[in-house]
């Protein structure tokens, strides 16, 4: 075996409700699922088929950990969002078939860099410092599929003990499987991806100091301090 010639990155896990670890290869997000957040950011949901961007997986912030807020911004903002987790791949998925691919499932915040967003949207440029900067991706922890419908059920977020987001699964303009197909035209998923299907209307900015309390009815919850 060839000697590495840097010690080997640590894989990335998310804890699970049974107590178990779920390792990560990678996180997914599909952007503006929801009509009223499309909206809010200027956009006509009816014309869009969904599109992704990415995080790096050790982007993650679990167990409940603190998020520090990050350099380079002045606005950071909060989206939360049911996540799901992978634990079969494919590719060219269908629809009736997507959800077969399913472990489980969890609350995720996509933390943003809004400022960096719209800067790089003004200039033509990539998100992907306003996306997947280091800690951008708090979860909690992740239940079993079984019993757990993403096609319906309370979406909330939080910020200190105020609720700023309110939304329902039923409202995503892309259902969970149709996400999941969708994706797999343009990659290979595999075991182990983690797919954040979009946030509800109501973002806005976190300040220093701030508890994020994210939840999804019959997911769990996703809770972290901003440090």
């Amino acid at each position: 075996m060839t000697d590495l010639v840097v010690p080997a990155p640590g894989l990335p896990t998310v804890p699970t409700s049974s107590g178990g670890r779920f390792p990560v290869r990678r996180v997914y997000c599909v952007g503006r699922n929801y009509a009223a957040h499309a909206r809010e950011m200027g956009h006509d949901p009816d014309r869009e088929p969904p599109f992704f961007f990415g995080k790096p997986a050790d982007a993650l912030v679990t167990d409940g950990a603190d998020s520090p807020y990050p350099t380079l911004t002045a606005r950071l903002e909060y989206e939360v969002e049911l996540v799901v987790a992978l634990g079969r791949g494919g590719r060219d998925v269908s629809v009736a078939d997507a959800l077969g691919l399913v472990w489980g499932y969890a609350v995720g915040i996509d933390l943003t860099r809004r400022d960096l967003q719209a800067e790089a949207k003004r200039l033509g440029r990539p998100w992907d410092l306003a996306k997947g900067f280091d800690h951008s991706a708090p979860i909690g922890a992740i239940v079993p599929a079984a019993g757990v419908d993403p096609t319906s059920g309370a979406v909330t977020l939080h910020v200190d003990g105020v609720l700023r987001q309110s939304g329902d699964l039923a409202e995503q303009i892309w259902s969970v499987a149709e996400t999941i197909a969708a994706l797999s035209r343009a990659v290979a998923l595999a075991p182990g991806d983690l797919l954040f299907t979009g946030t509800p209307e109501g973002v806005g900015p976190v300040a220093r100091g701030s508890v994020l309390r994210g939840a999804v009815a019959g997911v769990g919850v996703v809770e972290t301090h901003v440090v």
